[in-house]
């Protein structure tokens, strides 16, 4: 039996986020190896608990004190995000780390601090991809998503110095120190529920419904989507989008998601042929929502964090054996494409996916053919398949062969990654925010900030 902590920076409990999920079902996949696994979340939306054998705990980011009990217990830490900048004492431990890295978080940044001042935007992605450049330099064990990304990381570790013959003589391929283990999807189908037919009033039994799977982010392309929907409503009779999160737990709800509203009640389908589910779906319960759609959508702008992103709701979808209507130009496009999982559409083509739309919910035998690839394909995404890497670490864990003492030496290079917690970081942001957006921008932070915590 091993002793693993899980590091999260996302709410931990009934409505969670992909992060959450991710450690959620780590946790639960390791204990059933028979570790003993806590969790450990830095949001103040998370409340101390113990269910299914896994202890979740919060401290709050910059708690070295705290965490450093957490970081002695353990003989294998896994974290998310931006954790290893907030507790010293991770980044100087001497247990074995995994660093989950299934999302760039510095592409992602690109996307996030579009609308931002642009000395705060170009601070935003310094800070992301200084965080994972520490992140790579340190861990014993990545974990990535896709192939694509695979080979991102590879040229940021031979970059940042860690390949090298240390870490190449007895893995030539390095898959012992960059692994992939995707998102996944439960075992067990969804649960069926009252959710959506007969509880909306747009929505009855006899609605085409298509679901829009998870949040409304500003690299996501919701407004074509609504345009297409509004262009098939009379030759599809019935056809409702629902957006399943327009309000996710942690982030501030963005500019899209106002965008997509005004949009939709300027082409009058608010409300009817276009629903905003303007509340959290409970992890628990998203099946029902699942079940009860006739396909699933996934619409997005073609930029670099597309190529590399790993969409999870897409698996949600596999999950519930919906067929899908996708956007191309990321790895999930290309395995919709390759195993006929459903339509895959230019982007910001409205043309194409209205015709797109109009297919999946009105040729019968093209979406069970569609449901039966989805079935098949469906298993080698589920969380005992896509998280054996992580099994085997956890149950012999070994330091990467050019493990240092301290870690401060291990790769090239001597820079230190920006803290992200903390009364020094805190003071630092505070006066960024004050310069570059005055007084009126820092108050709108804080204001921010503290909307944030319950």
């Amino acid at each position: 039996m091993t002793r693993v902590v899980i590091l999260t920076g996302d709410p931990v409990g009934a409505a969670m986020a992909g992060p959450a999920i991710r450690a959620w079902n780590m946790a639960l996949e390791l204990q059933r190896h028979g570790h003993d696994v806590r969790i450990v979340s830095t949001s103040d939306s998370t409340e101390p608990s113990a269910r299914d054998g896994v202890t979740v705990e919060r401290v709050r980011a910059g708690d070295d004190r705290a965490f450093r009990a957490h970081e002695r217990w353990a003989e294998v830490i896994v974290f998310q995000g931006y954790g290893l900048g907030q507790f010293d004492s991770l980044r100087r431990t001497d247990r074995f780390l995994v660093a989950d890295v299934y999302a760039p978080m510095h592409l992602e940044a690109l996307e996030q601090g579009r609308d931002l001042p642009a000395a705060t935007w170009s601070l935003r992605v310094a800070t992301a991809r200084d965080s994972l450049t520490d992140q790579l330099r340190r861990a014993d064990l990545m974990l990535c998503a896709s192939e694509r990304q695979r080979q991102l990381y590879l040229g940021h570790l031979a970059a940042i110095g860690r390949v090298t013959p240390a870490t190449y003589a007895g893995d030539p391929e390095l898959r012992g120190l960059l692994a992939l283990a995707p998102f996944g999807l439960p075992t067990e189908p969804p649960a069926p529920g009252r959710a959506l037919r007969g509880v909306h009033p747009a929505i009855d039994a006899d609605s085409r419904v298509l679901l829009w799977g998870g949040g409304v982010y500003d690299w996501f392309d919701p407004l074509t989507l609504i345009r297409a929907v509004a262009r098939v409503k009379e030759s599809v009779p019935g056809i409702r989008l629902v957006f399943l999160g327009t309000r996710h737990p942690k982030v501030d709800e963005m500019g899209i998601v106002r965008r997509a509203v005004d949009l939709a009640t300027e082409l009058g389908v608010e409300g009817r042929e276009v629903v905003f589910n303007d509340t959290w779906v409970p992890y628990a319960e998203r099946g029902a929502y699942l079940l009860e759609a006739d396909a699933g959508v996934s619409t997005h702008h073609v930029h670099v964090e597309t190529t590399f992103a790993f969409r999870t709701r897409i698996l949600d979808y596999l999950w519930a054996g919906l067929p899908m209507v996708v956007t191309e130009g990321d790895g999930f496009a290309d395995l919709v494409r390759e195993e006929g999982l459903g339509v895959v559409v230019p982007a910001n083509d409205e043309d194409a996916l209205a015709d797109a739309l109009t297919a999946v919910l009105t040729d019968t035998a093209a979406a069970q053919q569609y449901r039966a690839h989805v079935a098949r394909v469906r298993e080698q995404y589920t969380w005992p398949v896509v998280l054996e890497p992580l099994v085997r670490f956890v149950g012999a864990p070994r330091h990467a062969a050019d493990y240092v003492p301290g870690r401060a030496g291990m790769g090239a290079g001597s820079g230190r990654a920006r803290r992200t917690a903390g009364v020094g970081h805190t003071a630092r942001m505070a006066w960024h925010h004050l310069r570059h957006s005055g007084v009126r921008g820092l108050a709108a932070r804080v204001r921010s900030r503290l909307g944030g915590r319950s």
